[in-house]
């Protein structure tokens, strides 16, 4: 019960302020649960009594991820329990929403997945993981990690250091997401051995790419030449993720290799786009809050052209 209901009923307290109209009665070890909304905070109760059943520590993300996805009509203890694999720091990583889940179970069963969504909600880490995942059980025999430098031209030429010193700022977020998953040795000792490769989109062109876990990075900064050029390159024993955030697009004149693209390859059997949202954001509440605020605007906006 103290794990389930928290220290000094914190966890209680939480879910009774997320119902107000539902009474909660807790007596030794029997919950009672009356009033409005009480089959959906009983379904909570069960949901949270099978995660500490396996083993999931419930913390405030976690209760809250719960609610939202008992709320609509999800099963966080398939969710939050799904294993990806254990982090150089001994974490567990794990989908954290729904759609994560989803988007995990895509890209296990599909040759090409599209993780579409804004930031926050974990698109290039899982991918990361996923890709680390396949190298340990020997599905592939390395890993490349590419995304577009859209600073590639008169600008980039004034920064210090060679071609690969110039482009690294953009690579950094894929080595932070590597060094979640393998200590920063390890990393190096991969790359020293051609077993993982991270580098430029520019640096594909021309390659065939087999037997590999490919992550493209920031594809909504890809030229509409570049995301065909890219998913050309795939070889035999492949395996693709492309995630991107379409809100976000910095490609000149905004012609995104991104755009419009679901209508053409969406049929394409071993391909599939996943959508993520703003339930699906693991950063601060108020991320959620923000990205909402901005699809708001955005409807009302489109509404208002409309009329």
């Amino acid at each position: 019960m103290p794990s389930l209901l928290g220290q000094h009923d914190e966890w209680l307290d939480q879910i009774e302020g997320r119902f107000p109209a539902t009474d909660i009665l807790v007596r030794g070890n029997e919950i009672t649960v009356s009033g409005a909304e009480c089959d959906v905070v009983g379904r909570l109760f069960e949901e949270m009594v099978m995660l500490v059943q396996q083993g999931h520590r419930i913390d405030a993300p976690s209760l809250r991820r719960s609610i939202d996805m008992v709320a609509a009509d999800e099963r966080p203890s398939e969710v939050l329990t799904s294993d990806i694999l254990r982090a150089a720091n001994g974490d567990r990583i794990r989908p954290k929403s729904a759609g994560q889940k989803r988007y995990v179970d895509a890209i296990e069963r599909n040759t090409i997945t599209f993780g579409i969504g804004p930031a926050g909600t974990g698109k290039s880490w899982l991918a990361v993981a996923m890709a680390i995942q396949a190298l340990q059980k020997k599905e592939v025999e390395r890993i490349i990690l590419t995304r577009p430098a859209v600073e590639a031209g008169e600008r980039l030429g004034f920064l210090p250091g060679d071609l690969m010193a110039k482009i690294d700022p953009y690579l950094r977020p894929l080595y932070d997401a590597l060094y979640d998953m393998v200590d920063v040795d390890g990393v190096a000792k991969l790359q020293e051995r051609g077993i993982i490769e991270v580098a430029p989109l520019e640096f594909m062109r021309g390659r065939t790419l087999n037997n590999s876990f490919i992550i493209l990075d920031e594809a909504q900064n890809t030229t509409p030449q570049q995301m065909k050029m890219f998913l050309t390159r795939i070889g035999f024993g492949a395996k693709v993720v492309v995630t991107g955030d379409a809100t976000q697009i910095d490609v000149p004149d905004g012609r995104s290799g991104l755009s419009r693209l679901e209508p053409l390859l969406r049929d394409i059997p071993g391909l599939e786009f996943v959508l993520l949202g703003s339930r699906d954001v693991v950063r601060h509440r108020i991320v959620a809050d923000i990205i909402d605020a901005y699809e708001t605007r955005d409807q009302q906006n489109a509404e208002r052209k409309d009329s």
